[in-house]
């Protein structure tokens, strides 16, 4: 089955019971300077001519795929905005996710760290919103109806602790359809190694904000 392709500023592709990785970054956490290098940097590249033996399509995705991990170490080394370091802000979010499993989605796997959050899931026919978004004439895919309803209460909930007004999440998530078990099990181990990673901690089951954490013994 075809997937169906969305675009606003971000490329979002939807698939009908497909499976997602997607990264949800706090309002502000991206400094515009380096995230504008990056984005330069992997445009540039994937606009070249792709080397031997690699499809254009598969160039591009590639390209895509590390310019995403340039960004995830902007996030975990310089981000001015760490709002979910605050235990209580990790918890809502970390509650609302679990929230949602087997209901909306299955949830694969996710970690909170302090600027932003990995989640892994599949739709479910549960996870469709029907409505039609104000600036598009249809209906909401399963993926956008799970991450609205997310970020909708984590925002309200989180704001409100915080004492604040305003926008708590970047309007845009980045999100990649995974096709295949062997790419599942890959992005699995890069979101619960994030922390490691970021040296937060020596092992992934160690990080209390993670699936990993549930493996702990």
């Amino acid at each position: 089955m075809q997937g169906l392709f969305r675009r606003r500023n971000l490329p979002h592709l939807d698939r009908e019971g497909g499976t997602y990785f997607v990264t949800l970054c706090l309002a502000g956490s991206l400094p515009a300077s380096g995230t504008l290098a990056i984005s330069r940097h992997w445009r540039k590249r994937a606009l070249a001519p792709p080397p031997a033996g690699i499809s254009a399509d598969e160039w591009r995705r590639r390209c895509s795929a590390a310019a995403f991990v340039d960004y995830d170490r902007v996030l975990d080394s310089s981000s001015p905005v760490t709002w979910l370091a605050d235990q209580r802000l990790a918890g809502i979010v970390r509650d609302s996710l679990l929230h949602g499993h087997g209901h909306r989605y299955q949830l694969l796997a996710y970690v909170i760290m302090w600027s932003h959050c990995h989640v892994v899931f599949s739709t479910t026919s549960n996870g469709v919103a029907g409505p039609a978004d104000n600036d598009h004439a249809r209906r909401r895919s399963a993926r956008e109806a799970v991450m609205l309803s997310l970020k909708r209460y984590t925002a309200v909930s989180c704001n409100r602790v915080l004492g604040r007004r305003g926008p708590f999440w970047q309007a845009e998530s980045y999100d990649r359809l995974v096709r295949t078990h062997a790419e599942l099990e890959r992005v699995v181990s890069y979101v619960e190694r994030n922390p490691v990673k970021a040296g937060l901690c020596r092992e992934p089951e160690d990080w209390e904000w993670s699936s990993a954490r549930s493996r702990r013994p």
